[in-house]
């Protein structure tokens, strides 16, 4: 991977935390009102907006090759179910999610997430 790329990579890595990332903080707050989750959940259509435009006639986000920005972004993008957020009508980002989570590495992870923890 060239510069560019790597400046591609992180610029994306930068937008997935700044403007997906956090946004879902509040989300995940029992005492945040009907109103600030609405905001938020507006504000991250929003921007998954850019995300789908982005994924159009891709597999990844930087074509066919994976990257920690797809893993970064499969992430928090998964955090959408526990919050209600619908993003089913994004045909691109669907079809990334559905397709970074038919890897094997990626069932592996969330196997071992699903299993007891012992201490």
């Amino acid at each position: 991977m060239g510069t560019f790329e790597r400046t591609r990579v992180q610029e994306m890595l930068g937008y997935i935390n700044s403007e997906l990332h956090k946004t879902y903080s509040p989300l995940f707050d029992l005492a945040a009102t009907p109103e600030v989750r609405a905001e938020r959940q507006v504000y991250l259509r929003k921007r998954y907006g850019y995300i789908e435009t982005h994924l159009a006639g891709k597999s990844y986000l930087f074509g066919e090759q994976f990257s920690v920005a797809d893993a970064y972004l499969f992430t928090v993008t998964n955090w959408a179910g526990f919050v209600k957020l619908d993003l089913s009508d994004l045909s691109n980002l669907t079809a990334f999610q559905a397709r970074v989570a038919a890897r094997p590495a990626v069932q592996a992870a969330m196997a071992a997430e699903r299993a007891p923890h012992r201490t």
